[in-house]
């Protein structure tokens, strides 16, 4: 297995190898007994070149039958079928979609007939939420209450737009789910020593965050340049959401970090591949 570069962590992910693909799980999530999920890393698939491993994007330039076996290797590895995924359709929004058994498919084997989706919410057994990533966010979602999930990716436009607020009003709406008993998680994504953005970008998070917040959230490195810390970011929106802090588990694998084992947009400047984040309910549920 390659060396990983870890963040300080609670909670550090688990990493998984099954037949030469590798991916990680949240402990907090493994313990949800009808809960399926896990993180895609960018080793066992058949893709060549700045895509070589498991590259989980039919839209980077890669042949779709390497693709295609890709997706099957990585359902096999965590155990879900492929043919029930429903993919996302990111463009940066708060746009968060419920989806059902007859999603499954959609992105993988039938087109999308929606857009503009960055955020993914179910109830029912057997679909598999599906999110791509090469640095950006990924929120999971899981109420153990009315066994409804949710799945949505936040860059930093999402973030500092509360995707995660939303998609918890969304998952509040449609079934119930109390945000004290939502358990959540903040998936490998690029780290704040990774990340550096510009004033105008920190400008925005000045407006949606309390001044108090600031010096956990950004690091003036120059006169204009920042380093922004998505991940604790992701975590105060989820906080202001109503969720219980023992509830929050927040990655520390760092994509950028850790350019071997996963997809990064800044680490390879844009010559890259996608990971995928996971989730699901389990058919039946774990005796």
């Amino acid at each position: 297995m390659e060396k990983l570069l870890r963040k300080k962590s609670d909670q550090p992910l688990t990493a998984h190898q099954k037949d030469g693909v590798l991916y990680f799980t949240f402990p907090a999530l493994d313990e949800i007994s009808f809960c399926v999920h896990g993180f895609s890393s960018r080793l066992g698939g058949v893709s060549e070149h700045e895509l070589a491993g498991m590259n989980l994007s039919f839209s980077r330039g890669d042949v779709p039958e390497r693709v295609e076996e890709n997706f099957h290797r990585i359902s096999e590895a965590i155990g879900f079928p492929y043919e029930r995924m429903v993919f996302s359709d990111q463009t940066h929004t708060v746009n968060v979609r419920e989806v059902t058994g007859r999603d499954c498919g959609k992105g993988y084997l039938t087109p999308k007939d929606y857009h503009d989706v960055d955020g993914l919410i179910t109830n029912e057994p057997n679909v598999v939420l599906t999110t791509f990533y090469a640095d950006c966010v990924p929120l999971y979602f899981v109420d153990p209450v009315h066994h409804a999930i949710g799945l949505s990716h936040s860059g930093w436009r999402g973030t500092v737009r509360n995707i995660a607020g939303v998609t918890v009003e969304h998952m509040h709406t449609a079934y119930g789910s109390e945000p004290s008993d939502l358990v959540a998680a903040v998936g490998p994504s690029i780290c704040q020593d990774c990340y550096e953005v510009s004033e105008d970008v920190i400008e925005q998070f000045r407006a949606q965050y309390p001044e108090e917040l600031w010096p956990l959230l950004f690091e003036q490195k120059t006169a204009e340049k920042y380093q922004l810390n998505l991940w604790e970011t992701c975590r105060q929106n989820l906080l202001r959401a109503g969720l219980s802090p023992e509830h929050i588990s927040v990655t520390d694998l760092c994509t950028c970090c850790n350019p071997s084992v996963f997809f990064s947009h800044r680490a390879s400047h844009g010559k890259r591949g996608n990971l995928a984040a996971f989730l699901s309910i389990r058919e039946q549920l774990r005796i």
